[in-house]
């Protein structure tokens, strides 16, 4: 097990990435002990480990209630959050009671939100099962459902106690899932550490192969990237910004299609097209760095053009993107690989040749 944390002013917390975490009932202790528990998850994952789980925290006489979600991004709304409220206040929950997120994006999303809803916030712990999870949207705190105008816009900052990374949980993943991970993975690579990209670039065989060594490092290594941003910068202001290369536009394709449609990791790879298009376009990026990053994202098995929604309509959905500032439309783009900028882009000729080429 390798061990990160994730150094906050008010409160650090420990990322653990390993195989066999689930089942190891002292990784829960310092957090269940004199605790009730409810476990959040859903109709897909909890077949797979919540037996595993629930065995792990009986060994501490511990007895959790277990909220059983159904599975996918079009369940990401209120009425799917209030499941979690209702069963917690039909339980008689506490504000201490420990809420364990068990599954991806969508699950850590969810109970994260609740945790920071119920009673003005009750402690959570995130188990990602899913690889998007565990580099990406287990860790950092953000939590929120989505709106039918827009991803995320309704939600809160709100930081785990722990988060477990399960590398075994992989296994059972499916390859279009596994995949789709790979997109925020390579996106540190873009933003900020360009050995990494090549290192992804020379292993991405291995990677997709299930191969639980390099599953491991690369996990490790975007999880150190995504700690070392947090702590910098926690609720977004500056640095942290950069973590949404590609989310602008990925996020204008989820909208646009309909949730659940394309994987978020899906949408954000072509969205990253579009931005390295857009920085192309104003004159940062060679041609050769654009395909350098579509060769890579195709490698991982993900999209590089996106659906034809049309440019009026990307702009559109953008609009409500919550990077808007002042009405002003702000992209995360590329002065070159491995080092990423915020920036306006007041030329709207420049956005629509990058959406209509991808």
């Amino acid at each position: 097990m390798r061990t990160l944390t994730v150094h906050l002013a008010e409160r650090g917390y420990d990322i653990h990435i390993g195989r066999g975490l689930l089942a190891t009932a002292g990784h829960f202790l310092p957090l269940v002990q004199g605790r009730s528990v409810v476990i959040v998850t859903n109709t897909t994952v909890g077949p797979l480990y919540l037996r595993t789980v629930r065995e792990s925290l009986a060994g501490l006489g511990v007895r959790p209630l277990e909220v059983v979600l159904p599975d996918g991004e079009a369940f990401k709304n209120w009425q799917t959050l209030n499941r979690i409220f209702d069963a917690l206040m039909e339980a008689h929950c506490e504000r201490n009671t420990l809420l364990v997120a068990l599954g991806g994006g969508v699950i850590g999303d969810m109970g994260g939100f609740a945790a920071a809803c119920y009673q003005r916030g009750m402690p959570f712990m995130q188990l990602p099962t899913t690889l998007l999870a565990q580099v990406d949207s287990s860790v950092g705190g953000k939590t929120a459902i989505n709106h039918p105008q827009g991803k995320n816009m309704i939600g809160a900052f709100y930081q785990p106690r722990a988060v477990l990374a399960d590398i075994d949980t992989l296994n059972t993943l499916p390859d279009r899932e596994l995949s789709a991970g790979f997109a925020e993975v390579i996106k540190y690579g873009l933003i900020r550490d360009e050995a990494f990209l090549t290192w992804l670039e020379a292993n991405m065989a291995g990677l997709r192969g299930r191969d639980a060594g390099l599953l491991e490092e690369a996990v490790y290594r975007s999880c150190a990237h995504k700690a070392e941003i947090v702590a910098a910068d926690e609720r977004e202001q500056g640095e942290r910004a950069l973590l949404n290369l590609g989310h602008t536009f990925g996020h204008a394709i989820e909208t646009g299609l309909g949730y659940g449609q394309w994987l978020h990791g899906e949408a954000v790879a072509v969205g990253m097209v579009m931005a390295a298009r857009l920085s192309h376009r104003l004159g940062w990026l060679q041609e050769t760095d654009v395909k350098r990053v579509e060769a890579l994202l195709s490698a991982a098995g993900l999209p590089i053009r996106g659906p034809n929604l049309g440019a009026a309509r990307y702009l559109e959905l953008m609009r409500h993107d919550k990077k808007v500032e002042g009405g002003v439309l702000r992209f995360v783009l590329l002065e070159s690989i491995g080092r990423a900028t915020v920036c306006n882009v007041p030329e709207a000729r420049a956005i629509h040749a990058a959406v209509e080429y991808s």
